[in-house]
């Protein structure tokens, strides 16, 4: 159960942010709107949030989930695979060593937080052009002594894993198609999100409730029919930005 965010608002620079989208740059004031409904989600679900002013030179610095990996146990900051990004996870560490014994990766391993989907005891780790066979060994190294496993999947062609694959509750997965028949994936019960919904298959789980970006009914009422409790919030602009719901805070 989470007690505990992390989050960090969007500074203007926000509007430069990396994006393979073409959606148009970001509203940054809708930005700032969208964040603090995020933040005000995470706080109506119980967890006690602490809200990281902007980072300047850093125009992704709000997708905090990117910049470690965190359990019970120990909090392992990771060293981004985007150049323009790497520098970010020492600015969170501060924060993240008031309740957590830190663990530093460093290059050439590379490993980012959103291709790291934690599962009671279990890390899954998809490579991707963020992260690598290197990053996901140095995680393992560092979590196993705490009793996890570490899983490691080849990615589909997407920016993260969780791009592709997150957990809902009740042993279910939201998956995209090309992550269906992944055996490492098996003993989870699949929920497959077609590509014309492709961003709703990044939904952030929260003691029990299930967070749905607006827009995509289809999978929001697959969500609903699992038997969770849904929280609808409007991500447009961090759509543009390749952000999901995941990216924007760090829980634990």
């Amino acid at each position: 159960m989470f007690t505990k965010a992390i989050t960090r608002r969007p500074g203007p620079e926000v509007v430069d942010g990396i994006t393979s989208q073409n959606l148009g740059k970001p509203d940054f004031e809708l930005a700032l709107r969208q964040h603090d409904a995020y933040v005000q989600t995470l706080r109506d679900l119980g967890l006690a949030v602490t809200v990281l002013d902007a980072e300047p030179g850093y125009p992704d610095c709000c997708f905090v989930e990117d910049t470690a990996v965190v359990c019970p146990e120990v909090a392992v900051l990771t060293p981004l695979g985007a150049p323009s990004r790497q520098g970010e996870q020492k600015t969170i560490a501060p924060e993240l060593a008031k309740y957590r014994e830190l663990v530093v990766i460093e290059p050439p391993a590379l490993i980012e937080g959103g291709d790291v989907l934690l599962v009671e005891k279990t890390f899954y780790v998809g490579l991707s052009d963020r992260t690598n066979e290197m990053g996901a060994q140095a995680l393992a190294d560092a979590v196993s002594p705490h009793g996890y496993e570490t899983v490691v999947i080849a990615c589909c062609p997407s920016l993260h894993f969780k791009t592709d694959v997150n957990f809902i509750g009740n042993n279910t997965i939201l998956v995209s198609p090309c992550c269906d028949d992944m055996e490492q994936l098996a003993g989870f019960d699949r929920i497959v999100v077609e590509d014309d919904e492709a961003y709703a298959r990044n939904c952030l789980y929260i003691n029990g409730t299930v967070i749905v970006p607006d827009g995509f009914p289809n999978t929001l009422a697959k969500v609903r029919a699992t038997g969770v409790e849904t929280v609808v919030l409007d991500m447009s602009e961090f759509r543009k930005l390749d952000g999901g719901l995941t990216c924007l805070s760090l829980r634990f």
